[in-house]
């Protein structure tokens, strides 16, 4: 992290079809080696599948599974006169956005299954449906920064 001067916050453009900023957020973070089209292509199969299965709009789907896996709160270290406490810090909105984004995507490739678009596609229902592994990684960093909110006063 530099200690000079802070990032300039990148503009986001929206993507081709669905002319959502999700949509292309999500894009980046299912990219690989650079392939921009391949990741659309993923990411737009999964949204039909999602569609099919749901019979609703999957834009709307998608944005349900993105706030259900938002996290609220999360932990910092924070070394204090030799020793490193966890202190919980709440989490803006897109860090949170992010956050969600980049849990989904993780799991879903971590998932078995045959090609990358099913396994996003049932990523994203699960976290839609408040259950998955997303979901259970925003339960986990709300339980530790519950267990350390005695550390709150040693906040930034």
């Amino acid at each position: 992290m530099s200690r000079r001067n802070t990032s300039k916050k990148r503009f986001v453009s929206p993507d081709p079809i669905y002319q959502s900023k999700l949509i292309s957020m999500l894009t980046v973070r299912v990219l690989k080696s650079g392939k921009k089209s391949i990741a659309q292509k993923i990411i737009y199969k999964s949204l039909e599948l999602v569609k099919e299965r749901s019979a609703s709009d999957p834009l709307h789907i998608l944005e349900k599974a993105i706030r259900n896996a938002t996290p609220l709160v999360e932990v910092k270290a924070r070394r204090v006169g030799g020793s490193t406490y966890q202190v919980p810090i709440e989490v803006r909105a897109y860090r949170g956005t992010n956050l969600a984004l980049r849990w989904i995507t993780r799991f879903a490739k971590e998932r078995s299954g045959k090609d990358m678009a099913t396994k996003l596609a049932n990523e994203i229902m699960d976290a839609a449906s408040d259950t998955g592994n997303a979901i259970r990684k925003r339960e986990e960093t709300h339980r530790m920064a519950e267990a350390n909110k005695a550390f709150a006063h040693y906040r930034y």
